[in-house]
């Protein structure tokens, strides 16, 4: 019965190799989507402001209306559609405000999103964007027809450092 022990002891000394290890992924492998009909797709460097990063991926501009599930809405001149992600890259959550992000036009003029449009197509007001949470969705203004969207200024919330947010960051569409 002595010798029971030291067999078992060698059998699994003999069959236990290292499994060769593979690095572990260091990015999330997300699936390509469709790029709506009516959108251009943006390759734009993320950009921060505070803690909060911003990715653009869509643009549609001169829309003359919008459908939600119970109305059409004309535009008063054109309406612009953004498609984003933002990403809280800080320590602690922020309060996102979709209402604070302008549309900067081809004339400087800064226009806020459009409530109706966002309430119609049902998106986001204000939420607490966790830490490392990522969220998408799209902005929407109104603006004159004869102004092409030249940038977005955005405000990621307050952060410890800075709890005011009263600069935004202008992001080049």
């Amino acid at each position: 019965m002595k010798l029971l022990p030291a067999v078992v002891a060698l059998m699994l000394l003999t069959g236990c190799e290292a499994a060769p290890s593979t690095p572990a992924p260091t990015t999330y492998e997300l699936p390509p989507r469709q790029v709506r009909p009516d959108e251009t797709a943006l390759k734009l460097a993320p950009a921060k402001n505070g803690d909060t990063e911003f990715d653009l991926i869509g643009l549609a501009a001169g829309l003359p209306s919008i459908t939600g599930s119970h109305t059409e809405f004309p535009a008063k001149g054109q309406f612009v559609r953004l498609r984003l992600v933002v990403t809280n890259t800080g320590t602690s959550s922020v309060l996102f405000d979709t209402k604070r992000q302008l549309l900067v036009d081809d004339q400087s003029a800064t226009h806020p999103p459009e409530e109706q449009a966002m309430l119609i197509k049902r998106q986001p007001g204000q939420f607490d964007l966790g830490h490392g949470v990522r969220v998408e969705f799209d902005l929407y203004w109104d603006i004159p027809k004869d102004r092409k969207p030249v940038a977005i200024r955005a405000f990621g919330g307050p952060t410890i450092t800075d709890m005011k947010n009263a600069n935004g960051t202008d992001i080049k569409l």
